[in-house]
């Protein structure tokens, strides 16, 4: 008989310690092997029942839980998944959360306190497994410190870029991306179209976390927002984003569409829009996250001329998107989370957009063909 994952609750509520047990019981693969009201006994709790994940609230008396996944992270090498509240304090703390190491996040709904957790069940099992599965992280991501923003001259002409780079991402996806964007330089040529699977409420603070810390304009996406160079937009959660190429500019479009592949946003309905309006003017990168959802928008966006990037397994919190578009042969490049960027800017030269760096052609796995592109006339 397979061993069950055993998991350590951690949280300051006697509801939630209560509750979350009890959630779990429905999933015959999992055991709570124990409880802890604060950080200081979470501790000793790892060392005497050495669980195979931790569930971590982050507000906490004596020893809180950004406190406890450092001791964590430097200690035990334990995957944390954070229960947060879904407030502007709890999505704060989240974020900082996973910067510093946490595997992923589940938000608490809002009528927890009532004893309500049923809606996240499934959720926060899922994500216990593939935590499991994961083990301890497989790379630590270190972020580059960058210099304070210089304001830039206004001017009343917009860039237009030379290229639409669509990007999906999910488990794994805040350090990832905030890596990748402090890759890219501040006069980038490329607009940045970005679907990361995060709930309603986290994603402006994301994309202004973002902004401060890398060289690229990061905004979160509103509803005919211009595509720019030099600047990423953040697809807002519980909405989907597409593109629309317009006579005076082209914009991201906002929509409430249902979900697809259990997401929303989802990166498929982003990937396939920006197939259908952009063609073999497209870049795409299928970046760590589980599930499937981008593998199919990814070969749209290959199947019409565009360029297409899949973030290599072996650099992924967890490489289920990426891998199920590489397997399907959908991937004309599979790249290390180090070389994205690299190939990106080449990639958005508007002098030579076909030409690629030579240190990166000996380190990536050529696929298939790319399409051609041309540069965007304004």
């Amino acid at each position: 008989m397979r061993q069950k994952i055993r998991v350590l609750v951690v949280d300051d509520s006697a509801l939630m310690r209560k509750l979350i047990p009890q959630t779990l019981l429905s999933d015959p693969t999992i055991e709570v092997v124990g409880t802890a009201m604060d950080g200081l006994i979470g501790l000793r709790k790892i060392e005497e029942l050495h669980p195979n994940v931790v569930t971590l609230d982050l507000e906490m008396p004596r020893m809180d839980g950004i406190e406890m996944l450092r001791q964590i992270t430097r200690k035990h090498r334990v995957p944390v998944i954070v229960v947060s509240a879904h407030t502007a304090e709890g999505a704060s703390l989240t974020l900082k959360a996973l910067a510093l190491g946490a595997f992923d996040f589940v938000t608490k709904p809002q009528d927890a306190a009532s004893g309500h957790l049923a809606q996240i069940a499934s959720e926060l099992a899922l994500k216990i497994k593939v935590a499991a599965a994961s083990g301890a992280p497989k790379m630590i991501i270190t972020v580059p410190s960058t210099k304070p923003k210089v304001p830039r001259p206004f001017s009343t002409q917009p860039r237009w870029p030379s290229r639409i780079v669509a990007v999906g991402v999910s488990t794994g996806g805040p350090n990832a991306l905030q890596y990748l964007f402090s890759q890219l330089p501040e006069d980038f040529p490329g607009c940045l179209v970005v679907v990361q699977h995060m709930p309603e409420g986290f994603t402006e603070m994301f994309a202004q976390r973002l902004h401060e810390s890398c060289p690229i304009e990061v905004k979160e996406a509103q509803s005919g927002d211009l595509l720019l160079a030099g600047r990423a937009l953040i697809c807002p959660g519980n909405r989907h984003m597409k593109v629309r190429r317009m006579e005076h500019g082209d914009v991201a479009i906002l929509v409430d569409q249902p979900r697809v592949n259990g997401h929303r946003p989802s990166v498929d309905v982003l990937f396939h829009s920006v197939a259908h309006e952009f063609g073999n003017k497209a870049l795409a990168v299928l970046m760590t996250g589980m599930g499937e959802d981008g593998a199919l928008g990814l070969g749209a966006i290959q199947s019409a001329g565009g360029f297409t990037i899949a973030q290599s397994p072996d650099t992924c919190v967890v490489d289920s998107m990426p891998r199920s578009a590489i397997e399907r042969g959908f991937a004309s490049r599979v790249v290390s989370l180090a070389g994205i960027s690299s190939i990106l800017q080449s990639k958005c030269m508007p002098e030579n957009p076909s030409a690629e760096p030579a240190a990166e052609v000996s380190t990536v796995n050529q696929l298939s063909g790319e399409g051609s592109s041309r540069r965007r006339s304004s």
